[in-house]
């Protein structure tokens, strides 16, 4: 709802804007929950960190980005667990999550230079991909979330032979392909625009 001030003249320069006329962001109020980064459950043995930036075309980390993440277990199949954002009946507050299920899902707010982390399972092939995390992004400045995907490097034929990579040249391939830092830790940053932009996905 746009609000006037009639003491002000009309037009551009008398028309007080309204929360429901900015962008945002304002993902610090409902959506991060106590344990979103943690999708993996407690010490199973095919956990993985994946962590990175969101950063600007400029290459500035953006410290109030949220990243979605959603992917299958280690044989490829997709999760139908609930209880990713458990509830209190009683309170309404969050319980996090019960440590056993594997949902498949996380929410994670960036922090103030613009990292994020989640641990997760190693997500396992479908189909004639290769095994990636589907992520999605919401931002400042985006008027629509976008979508991408993270694949893991170590099985070079079938990230040769994905149906989505195959397609896309060297250097735009390797947009997708998070680094392996050793010790079941990957690399991943999502750059927004400008050089080496992210591939971003289109649903239809």
């Amino acid at each position: 709802m746009t609000t006037i001030d009639e003491r002000r003249p009309s037009g551009p320069q008398g028309v007080l804007p309204t929360p429901s006329h900015t962008v945002g962001p304002f993902y610090g109020h409902a959506l991060p929950f106590r344990g979103g980064e943690e999708i993996a459950p407690r010490g199973h043995p095919d956990t993985v960190t994946v962590h990175g930036h969101v950063v600007d075309g400029a290459g500035r980390g953006l410290p109030d980005a949220l990243v979605e993440l959603w992917g299958p277990d280690p044989e490829g199949a997709l999760p139908t667990a609930d209880g990713s954002m458990r509830r209190d009946p009683a309170t309404g507050g969050f319980l996090g999550r019960n440590g056993v299920e594997f949902t498949g899902f996380g929410r994670v707010q960036t922090d103030a230079d613009g990292h994020w982390y989640a641990r997760t399972l190693r997500p396992g092939a479908r189909g004639r991909s290769a095994p990636y995390v589907s992520v999605c992004v919401f931002a400042r400045g985006l008027l629509a979330h976008l979508f991408t995907r993270i694949y893991l490097p170590g099985d070079e034929a079938a990230l040769a032979a994905d149906p989505l990579l195959s397609r896309l040249d060297a250097d735009r391939r390797a947009t997708l392909v998070a680094r392996d830092e050793g010790h079941g830790t990957y690399r991943f940053d999502i750059r927004l625009q400008g050089e080496g932009e992210t591939v971003f996905l289109e649903f239809q």
